[in-house]
């Protein structure tokens, strides 16, 4: 099943007609020109050039290795997997776009997806009326006979604002993609509702939640019993993508002294100048990923239920001096997306192996026990399907009063399951009752380790293969 061919297809046929292509080149520079895709002249170019070849119809020309020979200078023998160029300037347009259709998509006639795995865009085209509503009558283009997508119905994965992606993911079985279809339009449902609040967290605002009336009480469990009956405040912490895209092009670990100190990047000019400036152009932006959001508005929901509010900010505005306090924290993704998560590592036992490589890393168990393994291996990276792992953690912050939850997986994907687990208190309940702890009992600290199928960049499904009870809690 080529689903490609249906996108191919569905852009032929619509390019027949010069009205179509000159809205739509309108609807591009628009793009351009807004918001989101300001102060990125690469990601605009790139965006443009996809476009551009697509509609003239050259569609062999729209491979990693073409597009890093033509848009960005590469010679014909130049290694993709060492130079990521091509595949961080496509996260980093899927993200942008994601942002601009966030603000307008309403609003707009032409919506602009580059789905995983492909540097084929989807464009899809609902004419509107002057009211701003579709426009009736309007006839729109069948697909070809035999093709899997039309102008108005995506054929192919949903988008997401990921870490950059290792290339080559392929789509799976026709029954897996209608669920991953589905996923798709919650997802965009979703994303609607939760855009005020990713913005907000990436400025630290904070988020006030009044109690629901009649809500039922909430389980005791762990960390929420803690959390929430704290005196203390609780602050939310999510992950900063753009700076896994900045080890790729550098091809440099980025340890949390220097994340803290805002040294991103490296002193001995080894980078070319136009490396330099696309790291420079990445770190203008500080963005969370759409997981993130969603982890965060299910914390706060759990917050309203204990009449509580949480404090939300990116993991790049946070200080050492931050940490310095009673507070309780929590942290969303590894130490690739978020380097602090390496200030509570050394209490762990399943531990990251981080590599400046897309789709590089995996979980190291230091203290292995009976039936468990030494090492875990991915086998889907970000965006692609198969096997990956995740960490849910409950630690002291060191010196201080405060716990500290750690939410990491090993790609994006890893993250939202492991925050879909502590945010379902009846699952994590059940989960910590099959590790030797009771709610009824003393706190601990522990860890659990998840295994997630992961398909096409949704976490289909994910279970505990093992947990270990730490050393400290309270009683």
């Amino acid at each position: 099943m080529n689903l490609y061919g249906g996108r191919e297809s569905a852009i032929t046929q619509m390019s027949g007609s010069d009205e179509w292509v000159a809205a739509l080149r309108t609807h591009v520079h628009e793009i351009l020109e807004g918001e989101a895709f300001k102060g990125s002249h690469r990601s605009g170019q790139f965006l443009s050039y996809i476009v551009d070849r697509a509609v003239d119809g050259h569609f062999e020309l729209l491979k990693e290795r073409m597009i890093g020979i033509e848009l960005f200078g590469r010679p014909p023998s130049y290694d993709t997997s060492e130079d990521a160029i091509v595949r961080v300037t496509a996260s980093d347009v899927r993200k942008r776009l994601l942002q601009h259709y966030g603000k307008y998509g309403t609003a707009s006639e032409f919506r602009i997806t580059l789905p995983l795995g492909s540097y084929v865009p989807e464009i899809l085209h609902e004419p509107r009326s002057k009211t701003g509503r579709p426009a009736a009558g309007i006839e729109h283009p069948e697909p070809a006979e035999g093709s899997t997508g039309s102008p108005r119905q995506p054929v192919s994965e949903f988008l997401t604002a990921s870490a950059p992606e290792a290339a080559g993911a392929h789509p799976g079985p026709s029954d897996q993609l209608a669920q991953v279809e589905r996923a798709r339009s919650r997802r965009w449902l979703y994303f609607a509702a939760v855009i005020v609040i990713l913005n907000f967290a990436l400025w630290g605002v904070l988020w006030k939640h009044s109690p629901r009336a009649g809500a039922a009480a909430p389980p005791a469990v762990l960390p929420w019993s803690i959390f929430f009956s704290s005196p203390h405040a609780t602050h939310l912490i999510t992950s900063d993508p753009d700076i896994f895209s900045i080890q790729i092009l550098t091809h440099r670990v980025i340890t949390v002294s220097d994340y803290a100190n805002h040294h991103f990047l490296p002193d001995d000019n080894t980078l070319t100048p136009e490396v330099k400036e696309m790291c420079e152009e990445i770190l203008a932006g500080d963005k969370a990923s759409n997981a993130d959001a969603q982890i965060a508005a299910e914390v706060a929901g759990l917050a309203r239920t204990y009449s509580r509010t949480i404090e939300v900010q990116g993991a790049r505005s946070l200080e050492y001096s931050n940490l310095k306090t009673d507070d309780n924290f929590m942290f969303l993704g590894s130490p690739s997306s978020d380097p602090w998560f390496s200030v509570f590592q050394d209490q762990l036992d399943f531990q990251f192996v981080s590599a400046p490589v897309p789709g590089g890393g995996l979980i190291r168990n230091v203290r292995p026990r009976a039936n468990e393994q030494a090492t875990y291996v991915p086998t889907a990276r970000g965006g692609a399907t198969g096997e990956s792992f995740a960490l849910v953690a409950l630690v002291g912050n060191p010196d201080q009063g405060g716990q500290v939850l750690l939410l990491a997986g090993l790609n994006r994907e890893g993250t939202q399951a492991a925050g879909n687990l502590v945010t379902d208190p009846v699952r994590l309940s059940e989960a910590q009752r099959n590790c030797g702890i009771s709610p009824s009992g003393p706190s601990k600290h522990f860890e659990m380790l998840l295994r997630v199928n992961t398909m096409a960049g949704y976490p289909s499904q994910f279970n505990v293969v093992a947990c270990h009870i730490l050393p400290g809690g309270s009683s």
